[in-house]
């Protein structure tokens, strides 16, 4: 079994590098140097390494301890960037507190990460018939490129997503819509109020239906997940306080749970758009979607769960509680590739926030436990 220091040190080395998702903020160092520290980890272990990189600058990493033959693939999957540093004091300057370690990206999720690499160099020494793959994929927090270019040259029996999971067993998490309303006004000097049409006064009974919306999806829960929801994001609208403004623009977020599909949720809004110009015959408003990611759920008493959950107490001590998570993952395309996928990682908290840790054995125990996994499933 792995000793607790080779996670903390893996872990340390990866927070260490900078990998700030570049579509998220503007010249973010991106997957490139710790992609390469993965890959040479990797062989330098006695596993295989391939680099992936279809999209130029934004490369992800296929790690695998090959099996002997005949055996199921288990495949562990991590993202290596993440999210801004903005308001952190040395970020990527990895701090030890008693059991904790700070430092950006330790919770979200390079500790994750960490377990998984280390459980697969322990894989490779059990003589196991199948192969443990592990994927440190790009993009995760934005468009999720690195999971897709993976899955497309990746094949597994079952699939463990390491993000942070408090060693919770999670069969299911939420997805969400994306989408803006545009509400069209006229444009007229503010001492002319006979000439304009103000869209953003317009636009207001539209954020009171989707509050009200917001209510009614309260009214349908998930066991796990709890209810969905419906929120303005941001606003734009309007040039100068003496001119009426000619556009306003709402972007919004809809949290969908298993069953939600895309298509339900553009009929949910346009009815709520028809209902607001039913009531008043002069607003123009158009909506489109700009990016779906759909939920995720696995049975409770699927075998991976009930595999994992074997596992989990045997390096825990105590089953893991089944739960879901509320937050998006690559868990989604995952299991929409056919492949049974559950999650489960570490705890620690500040997860896009400005200041982020991680339990060390936390993520210890979740090492000890991908291991029993893939004894049990690669076997």
């Amino acid at each position: 079994m792995p000793a607790a220091t080779d996670v903390a040190d893996l872990l340390a080395a990866l927070v260490a590098i900078d990998s700030v998702n570049p579509s998220l903020v503007p010249g973010g160092a991106g997957e490139g140097e710790i992609a390469a520290f993965v890959a040479g980890w990797a062989r330098d272990a006695g596993l295989q390494a391939q680099v992936l990189e279809a999209t130029p600058g934004r490369p992800s990493v296929v790690v695998r301890a090959p099996g002997s033959g005949g055996g199921r693939t288990l495949l562990l999957c991590g993202h290596l960037d993440t999210v801004t540093v903005e308001g952190m004091r040395d970020p990527h300057a990895p701090r030890v507190h008693g059991d904790r370690l700070y430092g950006r990206g330790a919770y979200d999720m390079k500790a994750g990460l960490a377990a998984a690499l280390i459980a697969c160099r322990e894989a490779a020494a059990l003589g196991l018939a199948g192969d443990v793959v592990v994927a440190a994929v790009a993009d995760e927090e934005h468009a999720s490129l690195g999971v897709q270019e993976v899955l497309r040259s990746v094949r597994a029996d079952a699939a463990i997503v390491t993000e942070p999971t408090e060693l919770e067993l999670v069969v299911a998490h939420k997805g969400f819509v994306w989408a803006e309303i545009e509400v069209a006004g006229r444009a007229a000097h503010g001492s002319r109020p006979h000439l304009g049409v103000d869209a953003i006064v317009k636009a207001g009974p539209i954020l009171t239906a989707l509050g009200e919306l917001d209510v009614a999806l309260a009214g349908r829960t998930h066991p796990l997940l709890g209810r969905g929801s419906v929120h303005a994001s941001v606003i734009r609208g309007g040039e100068e306080l003496s001119s009426y403004p000619a556009r306003c623009v709402l972007g919004l977020e809809r949290r969908t749970l298993p069953g939600d599909t895309a298509a339900a949720v553009e009929a949910e809004l346009q009815a709520l758009l028809d209902a607001c110009a039913a009531a008043d015959p002069e607003l123009r408003a158009t909506r489109r979607t700009l990016l779906v990611r759909e939920p995720f759920e696995l049975a409770a008493d699927a075998e991976l769960a009930g595999i994992v959950r074997d596992a989990a107490a045997r390096a825990l001590g105590a089953a893991p509680a089944v739960g879901g998570a509320s937050y998006w993952a690559d868990a989604a395309f995952i299991a929409a590739a056919g492949i049974p996928t559950v999650m489960l990682g570490p705890g620690g908290e500040g997860a896009h926030a400005a200041e982020e840790w991680v339990s060390v054995p936390d993520t210890d125990a979740v090492a000890r436990a991908l291991v029993a996994v893939a004894q049990r499933l690669c076997a």
